[in-house]
């Protein structure tokens, strides 16, 4: 059977007088098919409507889980004048002309929970133009001023006149929509922000018809396994497949061009892991890693105790540390946090295919689609027009899909490449390739010592961080690394958070074990949690409430440290803070990143030693106009269960360069018990919005740890279950 998704069609053409519209796409054989479109019309990139009226948002940043396919589908839908039932969406085509991310530049890719932030006023504008020349296609057809009309819930009506909007797509789209349409007030906004709206992908979800890629079923397809080495570095030196031969529905094998794995096909995914399991590789391990878990440890633990290597705040770090010495009381803390797999529920998994005119599809949950386009291209030898990239839901992905090396679509396409493409390729990763052989977040090593005077202020504040930096030596150094520091290694510390005199921050750089890679709220996920925890720790030493001693670091005038006061009174407001139920303690932290300022109580129960259980989370966010306050909501409960169940027990681990972890039983997510509630106020704000795919998880972790801290044990290495934490 053909993949049973629609192929994402898009205008290309379309003349000044825009008088004929042309739709490209992808006809269900997979040959491209141009043809007129009588029903349906592109009156912009971003809005599509048919001939019945039905409303089409071209969504490009693609659905792992955040919510871009309603939050923008709600954009064009408030400015059009529709209603969320009376409005479709389809994922954008790999076009990074029409479809890039206005944060990342000529390139498009979801990411950094930047949809809303840089999607905001481009979707707005889209459905805004969409309406006016409906209007105007109306206005022409009755005789009739615009000014006496208006469009709401897909009715354009006045003086006396009423019709559906389907009636006036193909006048409208023989005019020229205004590059500056008026946008409503929010006073006018019936959707943005209206907590009733649903999420648009949850029903295709629940009743099995959304697609991933996981889901892709071509005819007469191959799937494909490959053997990797299990080691960074090692290569492929031989193979005998003389027993996958005797597995039924064994294709053949192959090793990968570049010579970093085994391809093994079959007719089905048992059989092609089963022979891969048949297999007997020999490894050229002479240039792999060896390095275990404790050797990493060690060299991180030596780089915090040296003169860091970058200076990053440019104050003198003797200076700093004379006041601390200097000081009535000094604290000192060393942080660990190891390497962590992403692990998203669908393991990785794209198909190829091609197509009659030469060309070819991948079907992909492309979280950025331009690099595997590119990529493809390049490996197939062929023009970027003849590559397309049909991109669908995706199960997870936490950073995990969008690689600097494009890994796994590079995979797929190596392993396509060495057959006569007369049959698709189906790639698929098992759990336990994902969970040995992927990217991780990079192990981190902080040490701090801050200076407190007689009163209880910090006098001083020495901060070194020594870590694997995701960015250097790949495409993306020239985004994130300046003057030799990646930025995605200190965020969060620097600039700091807090008005704090006297602070010195520099950083180290260590030679990755593993490949590394973004993890959800990237380098926000170890600096958030030594920030909390020593600004937590100082106002314990200087005798004054935690929520107390932060608002005071936070009196300044900014932005910044306004918003994060508000987040932060609000969470410790709704959490009855200071006021626990007998036998539980609570924590707070509170942090900004990607743009959104979150703070957050946890309250426990019982003790380390004899079982820790989180009975409550309260949740406060600022993240700009809210546009989808359930969205809001459930990434925020989606964050915070991220970043606590990955500090509670995870962690990977390496023994002679091997990862040791394999699947859920030893890499264990977190559980529907492990927390009690969670509860979300929402900061109600008209400033620009920003993102939440992310930000709920920095704080979680840390204020987990200082309600824990309050019960006598702090933890500086994770996983906390480590450290001699136990959870019920």
């Amino acid at each position: 059977m053909s993949v049973s998704t629609s192929r994402r069609g898009f205008l290309k053409g379309a003349a000044a007088s825009a008088a004929a519209v042309l739709v490209i796409g992808v006809a269900p054989s997979g040959v491209m098919a141009a043809g007129n479109a009588a029903d349906t019309t592109m009156l912009n990139p971003f809005v599509k409507i048919s001939g019945d009226g039905t409303v089409t948002a071209i969504v490009k940043h693609f659905e792992k889980g955040q919510g871009p396919a309603t939050g923008l589908t709600t954009l064009i839908a408030e400015e059009l004048g529709v209603s969320m039932d009376a409005i479709e969406y389809e994922f954008a085509p790999s076009n990074p002309k029409l479809y890039n991310n206005k944060a990342f530049g000529p390139f498009q890719g979801t990411g950094g929970s930047t949809a809303m932030f840089n999607s905001f006023q481009q979707y707005r504008k889209a459905g805004a133009a969409a309406r006016e020349v409906l209007l105007q296609a109306a206005s022409h057809a009755w005789d009739v001023p615009v000014a006496q009309l208006k469009l709401e819930d897909g009715v354009i009506s006045g003086a006396g006149n009423k019709a559906p909007v389907g009636q006036f797509v193909a006048a409208a789209s023989t005019l020229t929509a205004p590059e500056e349409p008026r946008l409503k007030d929010p006073s006018e906004f019936k959707l943005i922000g209206n907590a009733s709206v649903r999420r648009k992908d949850t029903p295709p979800k629940i009743n099995g018809t959304a697609m991933y890629a996981m889901d892709v079923q071509l005819d007469n397809q191959m799937v494909v396994v490959i053997k990797r080495p299990t080691r960074r570095g090692g290569t492929i030196a031989s193979f005998d497949d003389s027993a996958a031969k005797a597995v039924k529905g064994f294709i053949r094998a192959a090793t990968l061009p570049n010579k970093a794995g085994v391809a093994v096909y079959a007719e089905n995914t048992w059989a092609a892991l089963q022979a891969r399991e048949a297999l007997d590789v020999t490894f050229d391990n002479s240039a792999a890693e060896r390095r275990s878990s404790e050797d990493v440890y060690n060299e991180l633990m030596a780089a915090v105790n040296t003169a860091p290597e970058y200076n990053l705040t440019k104050n003198d770090q003797a200076e700093v540390a004379r006041a601390i010495d200097k000081a009535d009381k000094v604290l000192e803390e060393t942080f660990y946090f190891p390497l962590l797999a992403h692990a998203p529920m669908e393991p990785l998994t794209c198909t190829i295919e091609a197509t009659e005119d030469g060309g070819i599809i991948l079907h992909d949950g492309a979280q950025m689609p331009t690099s595997p386009h590119a990529a493809l291209a390049q490996i197939f030898k062929l023009p970027m027009e003849k590559v397309q990239i049909n991109t669908m839901f995706a199960g997870g992905s936490f950073g995990r899909r969008a690689t600097p090396t494009v890994d796994y679509q590079v995979e797929a396409a190596l392993a396509f490449v060495m057959t006569d493409r007369s049959r698709p390729v189906k790639l698929v990763w098992s759990r336990e390739d994902d969970i040995t052989g992927g990217y991780y977040r990079p192990a981190f090593a902080h040490k701090v010592r801050v200076g407190l005077d007689a009163e209880g202020n910090i006098v001083g504040w020495d901060h070194r961080i020594a870590g694997q930096s995701i960015s250097k030596g790949t495409p993306f150094e020239s985004f994130s690394v300046h003057d030799g520091v990646d930025h995605l290694s200190v965020e969060g510390v620097t600039p700091p958070p807090y008005s704090i005199p006297g602070m010195f921050a520099g950083l180290t750089d260590i030679k990755p074990a593993t490949t590394v890679l973004w993890w959800r709220s990237v380098g926000h996920t170890h600096t958030a949690y030594v920030m909390e925890s020593m600004m937590d720790a100082a106002a314990v030493a200087a005798g004054r409430d935690p929520v107390e001693f932060r608002l005071a670091h936070l009196s300044g005038d900014t932005a910044d440290e306004k918003r994060l006061t508000d987040v932060l009174k609000l969470a410790a407001e709704n959490a009855g803070w200071g006021t626990p139920a007998d036998g539980r303690t609570q924590g707070v932290a509170v942090h900004k990143s990607f743009g959104s300022y979150v703070a957050e109580v946890v309250e426990i129960s019982g003790d380390p030693e004899n079982g820790v259980k989180i009975e409550k989370v309260t949740c406060a966010v600022d993240c700009g106009i809210p546009v989808n306050p359930d969205v809001i909501k459930a990434q925020m409960e989606g964050g915070i269960g991220y970043g606590i169940g990955h500090a509670m027990r995870d962690e990977i681990t390496l023994e002679d360069g091997e990862v040791i972890q394999q699947n859920f039983p030893d890499y264990e997510p977190l559980r529907i018990g492990d927390i009690a509630e969670i509860e979300t106020h929402i900061v109600l704000t008209t400033e620009a919005p920003t993102g939440v795919g992310e930000p709920g998880t920095p704080p979680s972790a840390p204020a987990l740890a200082n309600a824990i801290a309050a019960k006598g044990t702090r933890v500086t290495r994770l996983p906390m279950s480590k450290a001699g934490v136990t959870f019920t």
